[in-house]
């Protein structure tokens, strides 16, 4: 089925050619992946990640130069000003923004700190803000551009253990959605993908029996947001749920 969905795309879909596109989080499982696609359809990447030595080796493997990268904490309101201001020494526009960055804890009540919720709330919530506070109002003078953000499915429904992570993701989802009737007037489109169980570093720190095995694939994750990135001028995807065909949570 995503097969023929990526087929039919060729069709109707803008292409990808010459756009300038921001990835925050390139370091990811997801991220990396989803770079070597949109470098590969012509588009001109800046890369930005919290892992120095990861960003430099993602760049060097798609071609991207290391004036094109930049490696910070994104919760950071100074570290992401001087993105802003690396961003536009290399490009004078911005049509993609991609925020694939995050962080996963998945712990129960009794066992999850104040420090938990908090970094959760920071890196999944606050950080996002901060990116699109900085990116936005350059998308609003010319009134066109595209943000992709990734809730997770637990952005739409929860689960025991995921409190904090919920919270922050459900923050994500409400804040985005404010933001979009702020921009009714304008050609700015707002899509959240709601992935669910894709088999990535995120499953490495997180102490809970998954299957894997059984999971999406981080490449299938990453040509999500590769197709996302390629929606017709006269629509938007508002919204995608890509999730393990045997554990459906919506």
């Amino acid at each position: 089925m995503i097969t023929a969905l990526f087929e039919i795309q060729i069709l109707f879909m803008e292409t990808l050619n010459g756009k300038n596109i921001l990835m925050v989080g390139a370091t990811g499982g997801i991220g990396s992946k989803a770079v070597k696609l949109l470098v590969d359809s012509g588009a001109k990447l800046f890369l930005a990640g919290r892992n120095p030595d990861k960003l430099q080796q993602v760049a060097n493997d798609n071609g991207v130069p290391v004036e094109r990268t930049f490696a910070l904490d994104i919760s950071k309101p100074d570290a992401v000003n001087e993105l802003k201001a690396k961003y536009f020494d290399q490009f004078f526009s911005i049509d993609i923004l991609i925020n694939a960055a995050g962080i996963g804890i998945i712990k129960p009540m009794d066992t999850l700190t104040e420090l938990d919720f908090l970094q959760s709330l920071n890196y999944n919530l606050y950080a996002p803000f901060l990116l699109i506070k900085a990116f936005l109002p350059l998308m609003k003078e010319v009134k066109k551009g595209l943000i992709i953000n990734i809730p997770g499915v637990l952005g739409k429904v929860p689960m025991a253990g995921a409190a904090a992570y919920s919270a922050s993701k459900y923050g994500l989802v409400g804040m985005m959605q404010s933001i979009r009737e702020e921009l009714k007037r304008t050609d700015i489109r707002i899509t959240n993908l709601f992935l669910g169980g894709v088999d990535s570093p995120f499953w490495d720190t997180i102490d809970l029996k998954v299957q894997r095995e059984k999971m999406v694939q981080a490449d299938e994750a990453a040509k999500a947001i590769w197709f996302l990135c390629q929606q017709p001028r006269s629509g938007v995807v508002s919204e995608m749920v890509l999730q393990p065909f045997n554990h459906q949570a919506i």
